[in-house]
């Protein structure tokens, strides 16, 4: 029973304001008191069932309500026959009520329209070659799909044959279609405009990108800030104060309207809407822009930085680094062959560079490999020892070093190169040196991160500090740091934390992690490790970087709408009660009129995130 009387609150919502209507029209044009009295009646007793049921709710898991407080004001105001009032007070509450779920629901469309948004069914090859449509579930990983103009690609898969341009605003926030060729990455989500492609699935179900999109920013919903978590401590205290204050009031002056009317007037229900709305209209601008925050902690350490520290490979630069010369000191014919068979076994951006480079040539068994950490590998090929990294390398194997190959190697670094040395059978025969791309509009997005506020940028990396000090000089950093191994940079993390600095790492590696899960906050790169994005506190889909100053502008204005909220919703109640103490006009009616439009404002003003825009 008390769920159906629930589930119809809105028809409940209509008969009262129709029975309202009737009252006063049967008053003011027909001068009929009797019905104007009993409709009142009516409108009050089938008004105030359902914030009964929710008060009732309420106390048995032992909590003092707004409901509770509206309820105790409705039954007094009726049983001292002040109709009017407590049909005028639920019909106010109950449709606050209606206008609060209207508009969250807005808040919250973003998030359903990326659930929305999700593919349903694939085009699959069967074992006969034949393309068959199935569900989505249906899809494993390896299968090869085929996806049609105008049609969602179901999964997180590689290109296979066909081109076409796809529309990727529902993971990366940008409108203009991204172009696809065979080897290609496409997500699952996104819509192809033109062509037709085949492709085979690398991830399917939750695991692509658009499922941990949605399920990550579903999380971050259902988390609480600590503004949410303080405001919760408060309304637990303050709402049986203001039943104290109310009895206390009736006791000094015998005035049960009077006593009746601050309990309607005291009931905090923008305040306690106020902070998740905000959080929520955040949230969503953020996914619909290609920016996961996970949760709405986030938003308020984010909000308050002061330093944010880079990596440099894959974040401040593209990540595809290319072989930009290379030196040979000794002759041997199988050199090249040796070094492309050692890093066609690796996955570090540095190793596939030299394997394009490299190009087609005969490769040999890799036996005893051994990677030394900070320096390079060490491996034995066709019956040789090949050594393969920096010059620190070389020195702790305790090679020959030549001047010639020490001054090679400084002008190398000097000219913002990452240098690769091979030895053979404990002699170096070749250089390489290796040059990562900044990212486009680098510079400018960190600009735009300086005039939000971020005092410190800083540049933390594993690549040698003449390359390091060309990036930070190119891009106007206020620090560099080379030659860092993954726990230099978490050192160098909380030293800043334990100096008072408010701290964001920016990364996309398994070696970031401990970087990225030790700063305030930890910003991934969407395209980076699953480790790097799992271990964060906001991702940037498909390493969009250019959406880092847009999300930082996002959680400052989040955070200054939560702070507007709060401030509306404590000055209406102040006023509120200020006015029955002080003036002859306030009532229980013009008080709930005020009280439920304080919180349709506050919803309003948070719904303005859902806007937002970086200017």
């Amino acid at each position: 029973m008390q769920r159906l009387i629930l589930q119809n609150k809105n028809r409940i919502t209509i008969a009262s304001a129709g029975l309202i209507i009737l009252a006063f029209t049967s008053k003011f044009a027909f001068n009929n008191d009797q019905i104007f009295e009993v409709a009142l009646m009516i409108a009050s007793v089938i008004g105030t069932i359902p914030i009964a049921i929710q008060a009732y709710q309420a106390l048995r898991v032992r909590v003092v309500s707004i409901d509770v407080l509206v309820s105790i004001a409705v039954i007094g105001a009726f049983l001292i026959k002040n109709y009017e009032e407590s049909a005028i007070v639920t019909f106010l509450f109950l449709f606050g009520a209606y206008l609060e779920q209207r508009t969250l629901n807005k808040t919250r469309s973003a998030i359903k329209e990326l659930t929305e948004m999700a593919p349903e069914s694939a085009w699959k090859q069967m074992e006969n070659g034949e393309f068959v449509e199935v569900e989505v579930e249906d899809v494993d990983v390896g299968d090869i799909l085929l996806v049609k103009t105008g049609a969602k690609v179901p999964v997180d898969g590689t290109v296979l044959t066909g081109e076409g341009h796809v529309n990727e605003a529902s993971i990366t926030g940008e409108p203009v279609p991204s172009g696809k060729e065979p080897q290609a990455k496409v997500f699952a989500g996104t819509i192809l405009v033109n062509g037709t492609l085949q492709v085979v699935a690398d991830r399917v179900g939750e695991d692509t990108t658009f499922g941990r999109i949605i399920e990550l920013v579903e999380e971050a919903q259902d988390s609480k800030s600590e503004a949410e978590r303080f405001i919760d401590r408060f309304s637990r205290y303050y709402t049986p104060a203001v039943l104290a204050l109310a009895f206390i009031v009736w006791l000094i002056s015998r005035d049960i309207e009077l006593a009746i009317t601050i309990l309607v007037l005291g009931c905090p229900g923008a305040l306690v809407i106020g902070v998740p709305v905000s959080n929520v209209a955040g949230i969503g601008n953020g996914a619909r822009h290609g920016i996961l925050l996970k949760g709405s902690e986030v938003i308020n350490d984010f909000s308050r930085l002061d330093t944010m520290a880079f990596d440099k490979t894959g974040t401040l630069t593209i990540g595809k680094p290319e072989v930009a010369y290379t030196q040979v000191y000794a002759e041997n014919e199988l050199a090249r062959s040796y070094l492309a068979s050692i890093e066609a076994e690796s996955d570090h951006p540095l190793a596939r560079a030299i394997v394009d480079y490299l190009g087609d040539l005969p490769l040999f068994a890799v036996e005893s490999t051994n990677v030394i950490k900070g320096g390079g590998i060490s491996a034995a090929v066709d019956g040789h020892r090949v050594l393969v990294g920096n010059i620190a390398l070389m020195e702790k194997e305790n090679l020959p070093i030549s001047e010639r190959v020490r001054d090679d190697v400084s002008q190398s670094e000097n000219t913002g190169h990452s240098v690769v040395l091979t030895a053979v059978d404990q002699e170096i025969v070749m250089m390489m040196g290796i040059r990562d791309q900044v990212r486009p509009g680098a510079m400018e997005d960190l600009q735009k991160l300086k005039r939000l506020g971020v005092k410190n940028l800083v540049l933390l990396s594993g690549d040698n500090q003449g390359t390091v000090d060309l990036v930070a000089r190119e891009l106007g950093l206020t620090e560099a740091h080379g030659n860092m191994l993954p726990e230099d940079k978490s050192a160098y993390i909380a030293e800043l934390r334990n100096q008072g600095q408010i701290v964001a790492f920016v990364g996309d590696g398994v070696n970031d992690s401990p970087s990225l899960a030790l700063a305030d906050i930890g910003i991934a790169m969407g395209s980076g490790t699953d480790v790097a994005i799992e271990t964060s506190d906001v991702v940037l889909m498909n390493s969009n970087f250019s959406r880092l100053p847009h999300a930082l502008g996002l959680t400052k204005a989040t955070a200054r709408n939560m702070r507007q909220n709060i401030f509306i919703a404590i000055g209406v109640v102040l006023v509120l009660l200020a006015g029955v103490f002080f003036s002859d006009w306030m009532n229980m009616s013009i008080g709930m009129l005020v009280h439920e439009g304080s919180i349709l404002l506050v919803i309003l003003n948070g719904m303005r995130l859902l806007r937002y825009r970086l200017s």
